[in-house]
């Protein structure tokens, strides 16, 4: 099955999923307390699981040299992203945060691992740690208009779910510890319902979104531009610096800068007193939207990488 089959085939499958969560909500068999507790799961245990289970490889000189590239590759990608959108979008906050940051762990991790396979899983990690940081630091900052130092915890950071599994993963990996087959096997069944529990959360913020009113908001049509063609465009041309030899690496991290706006602009955007209608509309408007254009950026990639 060619690369550009396997991208669509693994979209409509989260997006049937999307809808099976819109429609748990309408049949009010699914609650948003429901959903903030799916959240929680999500981000302390699933990702941590996922992240911590890519590393389990054996250290060889391929994939140390992979794991350098992939955090040269995301730090680069994401500072980039950051660049465009802060340019695009200077007097609106929201805007250039959806536009910057994309959603790697809910979206981004499930297609890694349909297109190049579990063991892809560990080129993602710096990017989600980068990309974390990124929106904790400068996306809050420009979001609220406050300094990026104000609320920021170093202290907090270290304690993030996905920190603690990239320092327990890199561990893991550098020692060359191998996990008992029960504990991975724990681990892989955990990681697997991260896809179905992202998809069904998103489809119950669908549910409460007014199609209509979303559909006439021309500033989403320029977010959307930048997050899902033009910074992933320029992403791929970036890539094409890195060596050639290392194909999956390059592909991972376009996968990951081409996925919609993250999920987690709407709880930054709640949590700080921001227009969170208008955060959640750009992550639906972009998951939507990815459908058709997920697909492009893997034909091109499949073309020029």
């Amino acid at each position: 099955m060619s690369l550009v089959l396997v991208v669509v085939r693994q979209v409509i499958i989260m997006f049937v999923m999307v809808m099976c969560g819109t429609l748990l909500y309408h049949g009010h068999k699914l609650s948003m307390d429901g959903v903030r507790n799916m959240g929680n799961i999500l981000i302390y245990l699933v990702i941590p699981c996922v992240i911590i289970r890519s590393f389990q490889l054996e250290r060889t000189p391929e994939t140390m040299r992979g794991l350098l590239f992939s955090g040269i590759a995301g730090l680069a990608v994401l500072c980039l992203s950051v660049l465009v959108s802060h340019l695009t979008f200077r007097k609106d906050g929201i805007a250039a945060f959806a536009s910057a940051f994309s959603n790697p762990g809910f979206f981004g991790i499930p297609l890694i691992t349909a297109v190049l396979g579990q063991e892809a899983v560990f080129y993602a990690a710096f990017f989600i740690a980068f990309l974390n940081l990124g929106q904790w630091t400068w996306g809050i900052s420009t979001m609220t208009g406050e300094s990026p130092r104000k609320g920021f915890s170093l202290n907090r950071l270290m304690k993030a779910p996905f920190v603690v599994a990239i320092v327990v993963g890199l561990i893991l990996y550098f020692t060359g510890l191998q996990l008992p087959e029960i504990v991975n096997s724990c681990l892989s069944s955990i990681a697997a319902v991260n896809t179905p529990m992202a998809m069904i959360c998103i489809g119950v913020y669908l549910a409460q979104t007014p199609i209509r009113h979303m559909l006439m908001q021309k500033k989403l049509y320029l977010i959307l531009l930048m997050r899902l063609l033009v910074i992933p465009l320029l992403s791929l041309a970036l890539l094409l610096i890195f060596p050639a030899s290392m194909r999956d690496m390059r592909l991972a991290v376009l996968l990951e800068a081409a996925c919609p706006v993250g999920a987690n602009i709407a709880v930054y955007a709640q949590i700080h007193h921001q227009n969170y209608t208008y955060a959640v509309e750009t992550v639906i408007f972009s998951t939507l939207l990815s459908i058709a254009t997920l697909p492009l950026i893997t034909y091109l990639a499949g073309l020029l990488l």
